[in-house]
């Protein structure tokens, strides 16, 4: 997989006028704030199809993926791929290093990060489940495990069902 730092990319923003930024992450934290360039087609809907009629893949121009880290800009650009778009590049470090590189971004409203809500939906699951366990019945035991279960299994497999349900919520929209 093709990668491009920040600042390398940013240095192409200003010699071309015909360079594709796509910001895979969810629409509320594109809102947030995301770099002045990028377009936001997020990792659920993401698909040559999607970018076809957004008219991103014109030509041999390189495409590059953002999100906020690099991981699910990483499977955007193993998704496209697949379905045969080529030319395509990961920013490395996602929005988190365009920030700290103090590069121009658009600042507007929107939700907390995907990550930072699976942590609070997490926390608040086994805060919940230890509570009701201890005052009312010992099954609702069980639901901290299954959180915690689901969070070793995020961190191996790099897959996380509970942040996928979350990027579906209306205020991720």
């Amino acid at each position: 997989m093709n990668t491009i730092s920040v600042t390398d990319l940013h240095h192409k923003f200003r010699e071309s006028s015909f360079v594709h930024l796509i910001d895979v992450r969810s629409p509320g934290e594109f809102k947030a704030e995301h770099a002045n360039e990028a377009t936001n087609v997020p990792l659920d809907v993401i698909s040559k199809k999607a970018l076809d009629q957004a008219k991103l893949t014109a030509g041999d121009q390189p495409i590059y993926v953002i999100c906020q880290a690099g991981g699910r800009s990483s499977k955007a650009v193993q998704k496209l791929e697949a379905e045969g778009v080529k030319n395509l590049i990961n920013v490395e470090g996602g929005t988190n290093a365009w920030i700290a590189a103090q590069l121009p971004t658009v600042k507007g409203k929107g939700s907390i990060s995907i990550e930072r809500q699976v942590r609070i939906a997490a926390g608040a699951l086994v805060f919940f489940g230890i509570v009701l366990g201890h005052f009312f019945n010992p099954a609702f035991y069980l639901l901290p495990g299954f959180v915690g279960a689901g969070l070793v299994f995020a961190g191996i497999s790099d897959f996380c069902g509970m942040g996928l349900l979350l990027a579906k919520m209306p205020w991720n929209r």
